[in-house]
């Protein structure tokens, strides 16, 4: 499971849970401990990956707070990955968290990719609850993949080389960001943008104000 903020470090996660063919389950960084831990539960995880915090309006969401009240609630965690994000105060499980840098250290540069068949899983994602239980939603490896490159580029008028810098704003935590933030941009080779943030903080012009400063050319909102 994945809880972090829009930092790229949660690209980084995702894309080597799928070069591993580990199973990934990203949840919304503005869930709470409860919501954390209902899809745990659901899914099964043994590990969460999550940041010290995340920002939010200038202030701090204390993302490891809230795993550590989830992991209170369901007995299924082994392990907690901490990216050190915003510096904010946290507690620390000697037995059980570790943090990001210290793990990456030293790794080998190379990792060998996992075959996978195309009805493999990729990963799950669940529905919001709004409406009862939440519902994970099983995506598979070839047929998403595929579809999620196609509609993006000919959607987004992708062209590799043409000087395009893409933005989609929507949260990794939804299927949007998913698809047209990593799985659908990175085949199509155009650079992608992230923000973390709120779209009228500080200023109600933020967006237009990362537009123009990063000169972006296609923006999906």
């Amino acid at each position: 499971t994945i809880y972090m903020g829009m930092v790229p470090e949660l690209a980084i996660a995702m894309l080597a849970c799928a070069r591993i063919g580990a199973v990934h389950s990203i949840i919304f960084g503005g869930f709470s401990a409860h919501a954390i831990a209902d899809r745990v539960d659901d899914a099964r995880s043994k590990i969460i990956l999550t940041c010290d915090g995340g920002w939010r309006r200038g202030s701090v969401v204390p993302l490891k707070d809230n795993v550590d009240a989830a992991c209170e609630m369901t007995s299924h965690i082994e392990k907690v990955v901490m990216l050190r994000r915003c510096g904010n105060q946290v507690r620390l499980d000697a037995d059980r968290d570790i943090d990001w840098h210290d793990l990456v250290a030293g790794q080998d540069d190379a990792c060998e990719c996992e075959h996978m068949e195309s009805e493999d899983m990729l990963f799950l994602l669940y529905t919001s609850g709004s409406t009862g239980k939440p519902k994970g939603i099983v995506h598979t490896t070839g047929g998403y993949m595929v579809h999620t490159a196609t509609t993006a580029r000919y959607v987004f008028n992708l062209v590799p080389g043409r000087n395009q810098v893409y933005w989609c704003t929507a949260d990794i935590g939804w299927v949007t960001g998913h698809s047209y933030i990593v799985y659908g941009l990175l085949p199509n080779r155009v650079p992608t943008l992230m923000y973390e943030g709120a779209p009228n903080f500080p200023e109600e012009d933020r967006f237009w104000d990362i537009v123009q400063r990063h000169k972006v050319t296609q923006f999906y909102t």
